[in-house]
């Protein structure tokens, strides 16, 4: 509780993707085939696995995550130094880079996805299936109440 005696939804989630960001760094880094990827990291590989057969730009990862331009750029460009992806020009618009999966990232998926999927069934410890539906379904109108 805070100082007005009240819980608060805001900084309770805050401090939960802090508790989780954290965490999941945590076993990422501590596993050796996991690479030294990041929690996001990881994610946008997934998405890009996932959107293979399709054109990947940046304002897509920045649309999928919720995030802010500045911090897509800062997140790709990481990723393209350490080798994970790269960026391609596509023919039909010049200012435009795809950005695709390198072969490093590929080896490194596989055993994220099964680190990832460990970790989700810890946070779900506890918690039935319907419980969880009712957490998705509150994390959703929070969402929709915030845009």
């Amino acid at each position: 509780m805070d100082a007005c005696g009240e819980r608060h939804i805001g900084m309770e989630v805050k401090i939960l993707s802090t508790l989780i960001d954290r965490r999941m760094n945590e076993r990422i880094a501590e596993d050796s085939q996991g690479g030294g990827l990041t929690r996001m990291q990881g994610m946008v590989i997934r998405y890009l696995e996932e959107n293979e057969d399709a054109p990947v730009f940046q304002r897509d990862i920045e649309k999928r995550f919720d995030i802010r331009r500045s911090t897509a750029t800062s997140i790709l460009q990481l990723m393209e130094k350490n080798g994970l992806i790269a960026k391609e020009a596509v023919d039909y618009d010049a200012r435009l880079k795809r950005i695709i999966m390198t072969p490093k990232a590929r080896a490194v998926q596989d055993h994220v996805c099964e680190i990832i999927k460990d970790f989700e069934a810890e946070l779900k410890t506890g918690l039935s299936d319907g419980e969880v539906a009712i957490f998705f379904e509150l994390l959703d109108k929070i969402k929709n109440n915030i845009k």
